[in-house]
């Protein structure tokens, strides 16, 4: 048909399978198994339906107020988005407008290559080294950005903050984002180097360490005029991007720090405790500080146990992808769903 000729064709994104079954173990799609925080679910039974008749605030104040106050940034220097996905795609739409391709590891989250098809951004993959780290030297060519997760998915894999303070200071003329969507996990934030470098902007999730996937927050953090950019975008398609209830619910969870770490602390305890099973199994993975593990088995092909897992109603993450077909990525559980997993591997592999 003629009228195709003139519509944007991409190859979108493709989210893990969200299967519905009552006895399964889903792990694939790195979702934190515990619930929010107790004062969530309170205030969630407690909210005044009236109020959705009326325009969430622009601004998203309820939330960027217990932000502010809790990162100890201006509230001037935080922009927030309906989840993370949101918020680096703004970004995208935003920053990356050079003729030079901005630059992202090859082997990362899937979005990104999509989010500049979309909106037409030159980009080059960067190779990983062999044992899935980034060498900084590649990122200090000429650019139009530059973007990758610390940890980095799917490998997990947190990169030293010297490092990525290395990359930041060789892109002096380009905005440079770090994805923190893991780094509650284990990793150690680049939040604080938001008030050396103007152009450098770090992503966050309420999704994955605040157990609020299905309210979908996301927030970054960055200078005033990176902010203020962000703002000015954000405006020109749509004011009104997060509904009422994620504001406030989401400034409730960030209150309560206490159950915020004792969560953190079970899924790194269980994610150690996984990684030992694991190598007893005889995968290989690089050293997670995430809430997932990228795991190749020495013989078996992970398509094959893939398959096995689902057979049994265990769903982990698997892509057909060059260097990543013989891996598979665990979300880690609970102790309880991880028990299983290791039981389950067991009888695939014969142990």
């Amino acid at each position: 048909m003629k009228w195709e000729d003139n519509v944007r064709k991409v190859i979108p994104y493709v989210a893990g399978e969200q299967p519905d079954i009552s006895d399964m173990v889903k792990l694939n799609t790195n979702e934190n198994p515990y619930p929010p925080a107790p004062g969530v679910t309170d205030l969630a039974k407690e909210m005044d339906v009236e109020k959705l008749r009326l325009y969430p605030d622009t601004n998203a104040e309820p939330l960027v107020d217990v932000l502010s106050e809790y990162y100890g940034v201006a509230k001037n220097r935080i922009f927030v988005g309906v989840g993370s996905d949101d918020v680096l795609a703004m970004a995208f739409l935003t920053f990356f407008n050079s003729d030079k391709p901005i630059l992202f590891p090859d082997v990362t989250y899937s979005f990104y290559d999509v989010w500049a098809n979309l909106y037409r951004i030159p980009y080059k993959t960067v190779p990983l080294k062999d044992d899935w780290s980034i060498d900084a030297d590649d990122y200090k060519v000429p650019n139009g950005g530059v973007i990758f997760p610390n940890p980095n998915a799917p490998t997990g894999l947190f990169e030293p903050l010297e490092k990525v303070e290395e990359i930041i200071k060789a892109n002096p003329d380009v905005v440079v984002i770090v994805d923190e969507a893991y780094v509650d996990f284990g990793g150690e934030s680049a939040l604080s180097f938001t008030d050396k470098y103007e152009n450098l902007l770090v992503v966050r999730t309420f999704s994955k360490s605040r157990s609020m996937a299905g309210l979908r927050i996301g927030f970054c953090i960055g200078s005033e005029k990176l902010i203020k950019y962000l703002n000015d975008a954000k405006y020109s398609v749509n004011s009104y991007t997060m509904n009422l209830p994620s504001q406030i619910l989401g400034a409730e969870a960030v209150k309560d720090d206490r159950y915020f770490k004792e969560t953190l602390s079970k899924i790194i305890n269980t994610r150690e405790r996984f990684k030992k099973e694991l190598t007893r199994l005889g995968f290989t993975f690089p050293d997670s500080k995430s809430n997932f593990i990228f795991a190749s088995h020495k013989t078996v092909d992970a398509d094959h146990i893939y398959n096995e897992l689902r057979k049994k109603n265990i769903f982990v993450r698997h892509w057909n992808k060059d260097r990543i077909a013989n891996y598979l990525r665990i979300t880690i559980g609970t102790d309880e769903e991880m028990d299983k997993v290791v039981k389950a591997l067991e009888e695939i592999l014969g142990c």
